[in-house]
């Protein structure tokens, strides 16, 4: 096993997808308390599928380096889901849920008519699980993605206090001054680059596990809101080392194998925390 994991590490590729997964993981748990909380935890897998929309486009005109043109598309699809739900026309979740369904559509819709590649299925599979895209990165990539990430955390951690504001209580924010339109693009961004950071890692419709399943685990055992951030940041780095260790160990696609293990985490957690009330 120790051998093995030696042979794979001496490759750049593998390095570059251990840096970049544990960047991801790290800041994909952050606001997924916030999300959870505010009842808001399926504007992931919404983005996401707009992600797919986006790569799907990218594909069909060949280009090697389509992150930049995710990330555009998905900031605009996040700004737009949440002016959707600011107005009495439709709601947020009706808003994500067409917006979701839309571009699943429609991304899958290119792929079959314009892409020249012979392999249409195994381009769908590997972009919507993520079964090579963390081992096929560029360098190009790795930099912008190790820096949006530790921005991201950077981000958070500096508006802390009013992010957690806003989590609890958006009227009282408001009444004290708080800019709460502005806050909410603001993290409305970050969670599409954070779903944008997150495809190359798990794929497009496992994204919402890597942001929502620390949170809910975390919770089982804490009450404090800054102890379930700090604890669900570090599961999630450990979940995401070790789906990806099992990955190279055993030869599984390494986005299932980081959820299954989030899964089995989560199991533990839930069991641990019974236990606590217990005793």
């Amino acid at each position: 096993m120790i051998e093995t994991l030696q042979l794979y590490f001496q490759y750049p590729f593998v390095r570059y997808a251990m840096l970049v997964g544990v960047l991801v993981a790290l800041c994909s748990s952050l606001l997924g308390v916030t999300l959870v909380l505010k009842r808001f935890s399926f504007i992931g897998d919404g983005l996401s599928h707009v992600a797919f929309l986006a790569m799907a486009v990218a594909a069909v005109f060949q280009w090697t380096n389509n992150m930049p043109l995710i990330l555009v598309v998905t900031i605009a699809a996040a700004i737009a889901v949440l002016c959707m739900g600011e107005t009495t026309l439709m709601k947020g979740d009706a808003a994500i849920a067409m917006i979701s369904v839309t571009s699943l559509a429609l991304g899958y819709l290119f792929m079959n008519l314009f892409s020249t590649s012979s392999n249409i299925s195994g381009d769908v599979c590997t972009t919507l699980f993520g079964s090579t895209s963390i081992l096929t990165l560029l360098p190009e990539q790795v930099i912008l993605s190790s820096v949006l990430s530790v921005a991201v955390v950077v981000i958070y951690i500096f508006f802390y206090n009013k992010v957690f504001a806003l989590t609890f209580d958006e009227d009282f924010s408001r009444a004290i001054g708080v800019k709460v339109g502005f806050y909410k693009l603001s993290i409305a961004v970050i969670i599409a680059v954070i779903i944008v950071l997150a495809m190359n890692l798990v794929g497009s419709l496992l994204t919402s596990a890597l942001i929502i399943f620390p949170a809910l685990s975390t919770m089982r055992l804490y009450k404090s809101f800054k102890a379930v951030v700090i604890s669900s940041a570090v599961l999630s780095v450990l979940c995401a080392v070790t789906g990806m260790l099992v990955s190279i160990i055993v030869g599984t696609p390494v986005g299932s194998t980081i959820v299954g293990i989030e899964i089995i985490a989560y199991a533990i957690c839930v069991i641990a925390g019974r236990t606590l009330v217990r005793a």
